[in-house]
């Protein structure tokens, strides 16, 4: 079965996160977005795992279903083009801040259970050494491998993955508080590890250039903090529609269950190039070399970005593919390309109502961006958003990129560009 699964979210019980993520906006958001499966996260939170255990159920595949009776009533707000199953899984990210080889290290990882019971063994074992309760996303002063471990202990067919890898503060390859090697965190526990998360700011091209990497599958989540950002990175299966399904399509090397990554252009992330933010100082990793790491503005050090992590890291040119190397498709969000198409903010009320009117037409947001035809997303959302589609899927696009968690500011037109679509598209 072919499904597209975004595993790594947050709840509405992690810091700088929208009250709209709830099970029951999840379960909506999933269909309007395209996506079968969806991670709870924050799953430890005692709050929010009570929430899912009163508002969900395990179906027979190791996942969780939104109860009949909550399903049924909102039912009607999801178009009949939208409509699918969908599931969750139990998910959790954790941060690790910890010393370890003379260096403090800010490890985040997500976790991500095969059962109800696992979670609840894992909770009880993690609110014994930290607090769980403040945050969806805890803080514990524990080794990154220690929590593999005891996961581990929890859970024999726990999903372990280091997220958002290339983060420059809280990830394990990152440049400031990261490690040079995934080997070098966990030690003789690496092979638990199947898999890693490339994070919005790089994607899988650029981490095929370290062969380092070449053991481990690369994935894409959204990590996302409010329901409208949900699927904006995913990924690609073609296996049961089941735990044992996902966990053999990530663990067994052989096995072709995972057949692809939904990615940003890897510029609009917050950390591809180096910068400072406080100085608005956008750097390529050529010109932060030209002034020694430093701001050019104010003289201190730039924070360095994924673009030169990944370059200080890597021993293969740009080009090679990795050894569990999967097809990936960069796409910009549906609502940045309304609002690219009419010139406007993609925050605005007109953009939104344009989205729903799409999605309502034709159907997830997902399969607009890549699956349907041009001459229907014309008819449904006007000539100058297909071409903005079309443009989109051949990669000719502008970007300015992100630096020091400035996201990325996404081109596809500029005013004259409008302009001449709209006056050929009336001539033709």
């Amino acid at each position: 079965m072919k499904f597209v699964a975004d595993l790594h979210i947050h709840s509405r019980f992690s810091r700088a996160t929208s009250s709209d993520l709830t099970p029951e906006n999840l379960w909506l958001w999933g269909q309007y977005k395209g996506i079968g499966l969806v991670g709870t996260g924050d799953c430890i939170h005692p709050l929010w795992l009570d929430e899912l255990e009163k508002k969900t159920e395990p179906d027979d595949n190791g996942f969780l279903r939104l109860v009949p009776s909550i399903a049924s009533g909102l039912a009607a707000q999801v178009p009949a083009s939208c409509r699918r199953e969908v599931r969750f899984v139990l998910s959790t990210e954790i941060s690790c801040i910890y010393k370890k080889n003379g260096r403090v290290r800010k490890v985040h990882c997500v976790v991500i259970f095969s059962s109800l019971e696992a979670c609840r063994s894992f909770q009880q074992r993690l609110a014994a050494l930290g607090n769980i309760k403040s945050d969806g996303r805890p803080i514990l002063g524990l080794d990154a491998k220690d929590l593999l471990a005891l996961a581990l202990e929890c859970d024999p067919h726990v999903l372990f993955v280091p997220a958002h890898i290339w983060t420059p503060w809280f990830s394990v390859l990152g440049a400031a508080s990261g490690f040079d090697s995934v080997r070098e965190c966990f030690e003789d526990l690496t092979p638990h590890i199947f898999a890693l998360e490339t994070g919005l700011s790089s994607d899988p091209g650029m981490n095929w250039r370290l062969s380092g990497l070449d053991e481990f599958i690369l994935i894409s989540n959204s990590d996302a903090h409010s329901v409208s950002k949900l699927g904006r990175e995913a990924n690609l299966f073609d296996t049961d529609f089941s735990y044992a399904g996902v966990y053999r399509a990530l663990a067994d090397r052989n096995d072709p269950g995972m057949t692809g990554t939904i990615e940003f252009f890897p510029e609009e992330g917050k950390y591809h190039y180096d910068g400072h933010r406080d100085c608005k100082t956008r750097l390529h990793p050529r010109e932060t070399a030209w002034y020694g790491g430093a701001c050019p503005v104010c003289g201190k050090a730039v924070t360095t970005g994924v673009m030169s992590r990944i370059e200080s890291l890597a021993d293969h040119p740009q080009g090679r593919r990795g050894m569990r190397a999967r097809p990936y498709f960069n796409l910009v969000p549906l609502e940045e390309v309304i609002a690219e198409s009419r010139g406007v903010g993609s925050q605005s009320k007109q953009v939104r109502q344009a989205w729903f009117d799409l999605v309502s037409r034709l159907g997830p947001e997902l399969s607009i961006l890549m699956d349907y035809s041009l001459p229907d997303i014309a008819a449904a959302g006007g000539d100058v958003l297909a071409e903005g589609i079309r443009l989109m899927r051949e990669g000719r696009i502008t970007i300015q990129a992100g630096y020091d968690g400035e996201y990325g500011v996404i081109r596809i037109f500029d005013e004259l560009q409008r302009k001449q679509v709209r006056g050929q598209l009336s001539f033709l």
